[in-house]
């Protein structure tokens, strides 16, 4: 079984999505497709600015959910701390 990874997408109106997936490239591909969120489909095209690694599907949808209480402010950190380590 593929490691669940938590992913900050920035879409082109400049905001962000926060989601997990098994396959980045393939939930990114539906999210550009329209097919991956209504939030998205809206606001396309959108970009992975953050990845990281979970253990299972639980700790990552706890991360998920840790990532999506944060402020704007607070995860364009995140991206750029990320975008940093590149």
């Amino acid at each position: 079984m593929s490691a669940w990874q938590v992913y900050i997408l920035r879409c082109a109106d400049g905001t962000f999505y926060t989601g997990i997936t098994t396959d980045t490239d393939k939930r990114i591909t539906a999210h550009n497709a329209g097919k991956g969120a209504k939030y998205t489909a809206a606001r396309r095209p959108v970009v992975l600015a953050y990845c990281e690694a979970s253990e299972n599907r639980s700790t990552a949808t706890k991360r998920e959910m840790a990532i999506k209480s944060l402020s704007r402010a607070e995860k364009a950190v995140i991206v750029n701390a990320y975008k940093a380590n590149l």
